[in-house]
């Protein structure tokens, strides 16, 4: 993904606009950039589990995002962070996760 948040001012940024939800699998972070997409960044902690587990949910996530990317309003700094029980999670139960965050938010385009 070309449109990822990669460096900790950018990270800093969406944590200090203060807006959040959460359920029982993904915490969600977000802000208004000032661009015409969307960008991405993905927390793991080494809590949830080992590097298998962290890359195999920080991969679900990017998917299940990518593939709804165009549900989302566009001009957005979104940030996840996976909680402990989303390890060992199906590919749809993170999407649904992810899913419900966005309609939680308000974030989701209406069509």
């Amino acid at each position: 993904m070309k449109n990822s948040l990669k460096k900790n001012e950018d990270f800093k940024k969406v944590f200090d606009e203060k807006k959040s939800c959460a359920n029982k699998y993904l915490i969600l972070y977000y802000r208004e950039n000032e661009l015409d997409v969307n960008r991405l960044g993905i927390q793991v902690s080494k809590k949830v589990g080992n590097s298998v587990v962290r890359h195999r949910l920080t991969r679900l996530i990017r998917e299940s995002f990518r593939l709804n990317e165009n549900s989302f309003k566009h001009g957005l700094d979104l940030v996840v962070i996976a909680r402990g029980d989303a390890k060992g999670k199906t590919y749809k139960e993170i999407e649904d996760a992810l899913l419900h965050l966005g309609k939680q938010s308000r974030i989701l385009s209406e069509n």
